[in-house]
C-alpha cells in the first residue's frame, strides 16, 4: 500500500514539474491506471445533486467504458449561508456521498492533500474562485462545475491561477455533451448559420439573473455557435427572458429562459445542410466521461477564451436588461472585467 501511494505522489511531482517545463503531455495521465489503485477524485461543494450524480459514475461497482480507474474518495462540505435551498439539501447531499464511500474532510486543504484531482461542485459561482485555488496551487486539475464563477473578472482570475500553477482548468455545463448538440459540433448539418436555445431560467436574488440556471440554455447556444458573439440584446419580463446574440461574422443566435410553465432543455439550429432539433437531455454520463478524459490528459475540451465568452454574453445581457434592451457588447464587459481586476 505505502509502496503504491509513494508512486503516486511521485507521478503527481513528475507531471506537474514536466508541466512547468512545457511538457504537460510528458506523462499520460493514465499512468496512475497501471497503479492497483484508482486516481482519488475530490469533491469541494456538497449542495448540487451533481455531487452524488459524478460520484455514482465514478464510484460504481460496474462503471461505463471510460471512467475505469477513477473513484471519489473525499469530500468537503460547504453550502452558501445565503442560499436557503442548498442549506436545506446540503445534509442528505452529504448522507448519500458517504454510502457511496466517500469520506468527508474538515477543510478544502485537507481535502486536497488527500486526492489527485478536484470537481468544485458548489451551486453558487460566487465561492468557486476562493473553493479552487488551492487544488490550482498544489498543481491539480481541475473541473468547475457551472457556472465556472459569478462574475467573468473572477472568471479570469481563474484561468490567471491555472496558468501561474500550471494547473489545467475545465467548466461546462452538462448541455454542451448532448448527443444532438455534438452531432451539429461534428457537421450533422454543415455550417451552423444561427441556432436557437432554451432552458429554465430560474433566478436567484445572490446572482447575475442568468448565471444561476440559464447558464445551461446560453452554454447549449454557444456549444453549436461557437466562440465570436460580439453583442446582445435582452427582452425581459416576469416569466421570460429572450436574449439575442449577433456574431461577427452576422449570424444570430437566440436563447430563451423559461420560469413559468413547463421545464425543458432543446432549441433548433439552421445550417447550411439542413435543421437541427436539439434534445432530449438525457443525463449526465457523457459530461462526466469528458471530465475523465480531462483528468487522464490535462487538456481541457472546451477553450478559455470560449468559456470566457459564456460569461461575458450572460453579464452584457444583464447591462442590456438595465438598459431596457439596448446592445451591449461583449468587449464592454471585458475591458469592465479587466478594470474590476486592477
Amino acid at each position: 500500500m505505502t509502496q503504491l501511494y509513494d508512486r503516486r505522489r511521485f507521478l503527481q511531482t513528475f507531471s506537474t514539474a514536466a508541466a512547468g517545463a512545457g511538457l504537460a503531455a510528458a506523462l499520460p495521465f493514465n499512468a496512475f491506471a497501471s497503479s492497483a489503485e484508482p486516481v482519488r477524485i475530490g469533491i469541494i461543494g456538497c449542495d448540487t445533486s451533481h455531487a452524488v450524480a459524478f460520484a455514482k459514475s465514478f464510484n460504481s461497482p460496474t462503471p461505463v467504458a471510460g471512467l475505469e480507474g477513477f473513484k471519489v474518495t473525499a469530500a468537503f462540505a460547504e453550502a452558501s449561508p445565503d442560499i436557503e435551498n442548498n442549506l436545506k439539501r446540503l445534509p442528505g447531499f452529504v448522507e448519500e456521498l458517504k454510502k457511496l464511500g466517500v469520506e468527508m474532510t474538515d477543510s478544502i486543504d485537507a481535502l486536497v492533500a488527500r486526492v489527485d484531482v478536484v470537481m468544485v461542485e458548489s451551486n453558487d459561482g460566487r465561492p468557486h474562485l476562493r473553493q479552487a485555488l488551492p487544488a490550482l496551487k498544489a498543481g491539480k486539475k481541475v473541473f468547475i462545475d457551472k457556472p465556472l464563477a459569478a462574475s467573468l473578472a473572477e472568471g479570469m482570475e481563474i484561468f490567471d491561477a491555472a496558468r501561474k500553477y500550471n494547473a489545467p482548468v475545465f467548466s461546462a455545463s452538462s448541455l454542451r455533451y448532448m448527443e444532438s448538440a455534438q452531432a451539429v459540433v461534428n457537421g450533422s448539418v454543415g455550417k451552423v448559420l444561427g441556432a436557437d436555445t432554451f432552458s429554465p431560467c430560474h433566478l436567484e436574488k445572490t446572482h447575475p439573473d442568468i448565471f444561476w440556471y440559464g447558464i445551461h440554455g446560453v452554454e447549449t447556444l454557444f456549444t453549436v455557435m461557437g466562440a465570436g458573439c460580439r453583442s446582445v440584446t435582452r427582452t425581459h419580463t416576469d416569466n421570460t427572458d429572450v436574449i439575442v446574440g449577433t456574431w461577427a461574422d452576422g449570424r444570430v443566435g437566440t436563447f430563451r429562459g423559461t420560469r413559468y410553465g413547463k421545464s425543458d432543455y432543446g432549441g433548433s439550429v439552421f445550417g447550411e445542410k439542413g435543421v437541427a432539433t436539439l434534445g432530449p437531455f438525457k443525463g449526465y454520463v457523457p459530461l462526466v466521461m469528458q471530465i475523465a478524459e480531462f483528468f487522464r490528459t490535462g487538456k481541457p475540451p472546451v477553450q478559455e477564451a470560449e468559456t470566457l465568452e459564456i460569461l461575458a454574453f450572460m453579464e452584457a445581457a444583464d447591462e442590456s436588461k438595465k438598459k431596457n434592451g439596448a446592445p451591449v457588447t461583449l468587449e464592454a464587459m471585458m475591458s469592465r472585467a479587466r478594470k474590476r481586476r486592477r
